[in-house]
Formats: C-alpha cells, sequence, structure tokens
C-alpha cells in the first residue's frame, strides 16, 4: 500500500461504510487504501474486510478518545453515524459532533459526511400534517443530521456534504414486502401515487470514492444522490417482473402507518410523508444524470432487483 493515501472510513462494517470500503478494495491498484474503523475488528465482516487488504482499526464514536488516533496520517475520512442503533437524534448528533471535532484536530484533507435534508424546511413544527417527535423535530434522523452539518464547518473540516436516500436493501429487511394469503407480495408504504427516491447501498460508497477521486472539487459542496425516483405502483410493477410472481402496492394514510406500532413506526410514517409530500423539492434537488456523471455505474431500479431477486422472500 506504499504511496496511497488512506481514507478513514467509520461504519466500515455497516452499510454505507462498508459500500465506500469495498468499492475502495475492489482497485488494489487504485490511489486509496482503507483505514476500517469498527467497534468490533474481531468481527465476521471485519474479518472479511481485513482479507480484502484493509486495515481494520477499532473506535467508538461514544468514545471521542478513540477517534483521534484513527484518522491520524489519513488523507480524507467518510463519517457517518447510525440513527436507529437507539432512535435518538440528540445521541447522533452528540456522535456527529466528536467526529466533527476529531477529523478537524486531525487535519484530513477531504472529509464526507453522510447526511439528510432538514425537513422543517418543507413542514414547519407548528404544520400538524404530521406529529412532531423527540419534542423538535418532524423527521429525527433527518433532522438531528442536518443540524449536525454545522459541527463540521465550525471544526474548520474541508467536508463534502452526501445527501442520501431510502436505499433498496430496506426491502430486504425493515421494510420489506409482506407475503399475502394468495402467496403474492405486497408493498406497504404510505406514499400515495408520489414517487419515492431511492438508491442500491453499493452507488452510496461507488459515489463516495468517485468524489474522493476528484481530490478536494466537491469540498464545500452538497452533493444529493439517488438512483431512480419511482411510484410504488412501478415499483411493484417492476418487483413482478423480476420476481415472476405477483407484487401489490398496498398504500396506506401516514397516520394508519403511524399506527402500526413496530418500533419506529411514528419515525418511518413520518419519514415516508416527508417524501410523498416533499416530493418535487427532493426528487428534483437529486439530478440523476447529474449523479450519473460522478459514477457513471450507477444503478437503476430494475438493475438492482436484478441482482437481488434470489433474497426476497420464496413464499
Amino acid at each position: 500500500m506504499t504511496g496511497k493515501r488512506t481514507i478513514t472510513v467509520f461504519g466500515a462494517t455497516g452499510h454505507q461504510g462498508g459500500s465506500l470500503a469495498r468499492s475502495i478494495l475492489a482497485e488494489p491498484e487504485g490511489d486509496f487504501a482503507v483505514r476500517a474503523v469498527t467497534r468490533d475488528p474481531d468481527s465476521d465482516r471485519a474479518r472479511e474486510l481485513a482479507r480484502l487488504g484493509a486495515e481494520v482499526v477499532r473506535a467508538d464514536l461514544d468514545d471521542e478518545a478513540s477517534l483521534g488516533p484513527v484518522l491520524e496520517g489519513a488523507y480524507g475520512a467518510f463519517l457517518v453515524t447510525n440513527f436507529w442503533e437507539d432512535m435518538d437524534a440528540a445521541h447522533e448528533k452528540r456522535q456527529a459532533a466528536a467526529l466533527a471535532r476529531a477529523a478537524g484536530h486531525a487535519g484530513v484533507q477531504h472529509a464526507i459526511w453522510s447526511t439528510l435534508e432538514d425537513t422543517r424546511r418543507c413542514i414547519p413544527l407548528e404544520d400538524d400534517r404530521m406529529p412532531t417527535l423527540q419534542g423538535q423535530y418532524k423527521v429525527p434522523h433527518f433532522d438531528g443530521k442536518a443540524e449536525a452539518d454545522q459541527y463540521f464547518l465550525d471544526a474548520g473540516v474541508p467536508v463534502t456534504f452526501l445527501r442520501t436516500t431510502f436505499y433498496w436493501e430496506n426491502l430486504l429487511g425493515a421494510f420489506a414486502p409482506q407475503v399475502a394469503e394468495d402467496g403474492g407480495l405486497e408493498l406497504i408504504f404510505p406514499m400515495g401515487d408520489k414517487r419515492l427516491s431511492g438508491i442500491a447501498v453499493d452507488d452510496i460508497g461507488k459515489t463516495a470514492h468517485a468524489i474522493f477521486r476528484t481530490g478536494t472539487d466537491f469540498v464545500a459542496s452538497t452533493i444529493s444522490i439517488a438512483g431512480e425516483h419511482l411510484g410504488l405502483a412501478d415499483m411493484a410493477r417492476a418487483m413482478t417482473e423480476a420476481l415472476g410472481r405477483p407484487v401489490r402496492y398496498r398504500p396506506l394514510t401516514p397516520d394508519a402507518f403511524r399506527a402500526l406500532g413496530f418500533p419506529g413506526a411514528d419515525e418511518g410514517g413520518n419519514m415516508f410523508q416527508f417524501y410523498a409530500d416533499c416530493e418535487s423539492s427532493f426528487t428534483s434537488a437529486r439530478d440523476l444524470d447529474a449523479v450519473r456523471r460522478i459514477n457513471p455505474a450507477l444503478q437503476d431500479f430494475a438493475t438492482w432487483l436484478a441482482a437481488h431477486r434470489d433474497s426476497f422472500p420464496a413464499s
């Protein structure tokens, strides 16, 4: 790895950080080396990254003293937090602040902060279309990250703000289609006929990798990304064709979705209502042609489906 510039990748065993680590490691003759940060270097995912050539190091976002050493000497850093661990925006913001201070102190030349929009710019707190959560947010995992953007500016970090979106891998997990009584599958979302901006997780990493390749051209820029904007009925039709079994879209009202009662149902209901009610501004911020200029390999939904159709429930 002599001569390579090191990218410290937080969340390297998770979705976004893992996708960036894999993208860099897939180019052994490339310009970058991966320093993969994890709380558990002995996990299977961490061991696999080490096997692929990453330097695996331990740090914990709740232990600020552990962050500086893993950033020391790094050219760049990919910075991400995981709201869904405890669904506490205040906790996530504390972690982001610690990352900002550590990156600023370490003097990295380019950081990418994985962030999202402030939903309150479209749906203010006093707007009763949806409930206010955690006292001050409409969609806490969006709004908390958006508030944290300022931490990186205040710390003098040369940062690119990478605004992501719903990733299609959620269809294999938390928002998987449900098996109906007739054996078909149902997509249950409170989106009405509005389009959902989605992306393949791998394309988050590939796009971040491409941003690092440009040097510092995107420092102080906000890059908003998606792979395709599709209505849920269109997604269901594409899944029907790809999976060879009927997939239907069953829309719910946002209130009905929030009332489902699973952990995070209110957060999810607000998120999808934001996607729907603020569709125009959210999708227009994600110019697919512009994203494809950064990442020419950007996948659309049909391409992602073809690669993942065997991961959906069989019956």
